[in-house]
């Protein structure tokens, strides 16, 4: 398969003045149709999910690369870039990765067509750019920069120009795709999707409760005293992270916090037999670990995190069928329900309705349980019109207990 190695038009210079910014803009406010967009990040090098470069395609604009860091570091932001393309639709792979880190930038779509959400709907096995362009267009689209940290600077050439092959046949893939949609039925269900995932672009991420506890290895950790040291630990991580703009994991690793939480008293002797203490990133800051396990084991009972949190959801399906076999049989059959209904309109099951949706509607579902009360129920849970016209039928039917069989 031929190999898509370099953009149709000479590679652009980076955007990193006001000057070239303003070019930019200029260029885009001439240009016409949708706008391919992506970003890229450094996650898992730095602490935060911010965007370190920006790629912007447009017919008759062509491509730009912007460093949306070098322009803040020179008091330049680039909410200029929406006068150009506020009203245009933006076409972006994998939307909900981008939307925040563009979000931070002032960049908002009003509009927006995720390509690989798309693919999601056509029932692709693969969504991932690369599958799609190999599915489209019969080209090789190489991902090998796709994990580097994107916060080096200067950017080496062959990364600027991977970066500019994203972008490269984003409006030719988004026709293919619209044009497969409307050929399925499935067009209208991309736009509700599309205007949902557009309309939640400029709302915050909610910040998770305890996000400690999501810790890898912590489900070796079994008591409150445990959880604290795991609970100081990461704190502590986290408060260096932050200051030295580290991804967390490259200070020190998940599975050396839960290891050494995991035992019966641990100090500094045990912590320093634990192998992700001893490499280089972590040791420098023993102190602080030792400081952290400390604290924790000076809590008195009422300080420490409980064992488990009360959950506002369902509980795990798994713990079902002692607590509450009623339930239990209804989330049965309303599995079977949406992987039927997946088979039949070949879209994946959490793409038909968001699985926590209805299990809660298995777990508590509403009285009486009749499609109006579902399709409430379902609705201001966030399912669109589409998802809802779908799965409330079936789902109301799964609810509702199966009729006796008649007497012989």
């Amino acid at each position: 398969m031929p190999i898509l190695a370099a953009p149709a038009e000479p590679l652009p210079p980076v955007v990193t003045d006001a000057t070239a910014l303003d070019a930019t803009i200029t260029a885009l406010a001439g240009g016409s149709g949708p706008v391919a967009v992506d970003a890229e990040r450094a996650q898992g090098y730095r602490y935060t999910g911010r965007a370190y470069l920006i790629q912007l395609r447009r017919t008759g604009a062509g491509t730009h690369l912007i460093d949306p860091v070098t322009l803040a570091e020179a008091g330049t932001p680039v909410t200029g870039l929406m006068s150009a393309i506020a009203d245009a639709e933006w076409i972006i792979h994998a939307a909900a990765q981008d939307t925040p880190c563009l979000a931070e930038l002032g960049l908002v779509p009003q509009r927006l067509f995720d390509t690989e959400l798309a693919g999601r709907l056509l029932g692709f096995p693969r969504v991932a750019l690369g599958a799609l362009i190999e599915h489209y267009f019969g080209l090789r689209l190489l991902k090998e920069h796709s994990a580097a940290d994107w916060s080096t600077r200067p950017l080496p050439a062959d990364w600027l120009n991977y970066a500019a092959l994203d972008v490269e046949l984003l409006v030719e893939l988004r026709d293919r795709q619209v044009a497969d949609l409307e050929a399925a039925g499935k067009l209208a269900w991309a736009e509700q999707e599309f205007a949902w995932l557009a309309g939640r672009a400029s709302t915050p991420a909610v910040p998770r409760v305890d996000p400690w506890r999501r810790t890898s290895g912590i489900h070796a950790v079994r008591s409150p005293a445990g959880l604290a040291v795991v609970r100081e630990l990461w704190q502590a991580r986290d408060d260096l992270a932050r200051r030295l703009d580290r991804a967390p994991g490259r200070i020190l690793p998940d599975k050396a916090i839960a290891e050494l939480a995991a035992k019966t008293a641990p100090g500094r002797r045990e912590l320093q037999q634990v192998p992700g203490f001893q490499r280089r990133s972590a040791k420098r800051y023993e102190t602080n670990w030792v400081t952290a396990v400390d604290r924790a084991r000076s809590l008195s009972k009422s300080e420490l995190p409980p064992v488990h949190l009360p959950s506002e959801g369902a509980p795990p399906p798994r713990t079902w069928e002692s607590r509450d076999p009623e339930a239990y049989a209804r989330h049965q059959r309303m599995r079977a329900v949406m992987t039927d209904l997946a088979e039949r309109h070949d879209v994946p099951a959490e793409n038909l309705c968001t699985p926590e949706f209805w299990r809660r509607l298995a777990w508590q579902p509403p009285e009486p349980a009749d499609e109006t009360a579902v399709d409430a129920f379902l609705a201001e849970l966030g399912a669109r019109r589409w998802q809802r016209e779908l799965v409330v039928g079936p789902l109301t039917e799964a609810v509702q207990e199966p009729a006796s069989p008649p007497r012989s």
